[in-house]
């Protein structure tokens, strides 16, 4: 896969990648109650991964808004293809509940610098943590630029040493991601088409 990876949002859908190692995300309802202290349903991104023309991994994830408008990360159905189109793998997947599995920030309704979150938590399978790095940080990609946006450096105790830095923009949500150490990989928001 090239170093730089494109991302395009079209009609509640996104594709990252080259046409031959893709990324494609819809948005959609889970269509589950709010759970207590919610003002929002479970709302999920369905990623599907393409590695040279063909599906190699499908993963849904889900998220819900609190009544302070924090945003939690609820959990992650994910499996791993084979050339005919058959699981091999479902590593990773978790939801908050079963196993000892506990939801995680997404994203603080109020960042602070400094600050560090679980952002996923089942015991050796989903251990995801981010801190915020930066509340004006300078981000340029083809969709935006601006002074302003929040950044964060995520890591994992699953993976030592490997971190990786994202951008989000108010509004808009993650607009870059680029790996901080380990293989060399980076994303950016390059355009965002209205609803047809």
């Amino acid at each position: 896969m090239e170093d730089l990876i494109e991302q395009r949002l079209v009609d509640a859908a996104a594709v990252i990648g080259d046409g031959d190692d893709d990324v494609v995300l819809t948005c959609g309802d889970f269509n589950a109650d709010p759970p207590a202290g919610f003002n929002t349903v479970i709302d999920c991104i369905a990623h599907q991964v393409y590695e040279r023309g063909q599906l190699a991994e499908r993963t849904t994830d889900y998220y819900a808004q609190d009544d302070r408008g924090t945003v939690w990360y609820f959990g992650e159905r994910t499996a791993e293809l084979d050339a005919s189109g058959h699981v091999t793998s479902t590593e990773g997947s978790w939801r908050s509940g079963l196993h000892g599995a506990r939801a995680g920030i997404f994203m603080p309704a109020h960042p602070r610098v400094g600050r560090t979150f679980q952002q996923e938590f089942l015991r050796g399978h989903a251990e995801d943590r981010f801190t915020i790095t930066s509340r004006r940080a300078r981000v340029a990609t083809p969709y935006v630029t601006t002074n302003r946006a929040l950044r964060t450096r995520e890591f994992t105790p699953l993976e030592p040493g490997i971190f990786d830095g994202k951008l989000y923009v108010y509004g808009i949500g993650n607009v870059a991601e680029q790996s901080l150490t380990g293989p060399n990989e980076a994303l950016q928001l390059v355009e965002v088409l209205a609803p047809r």
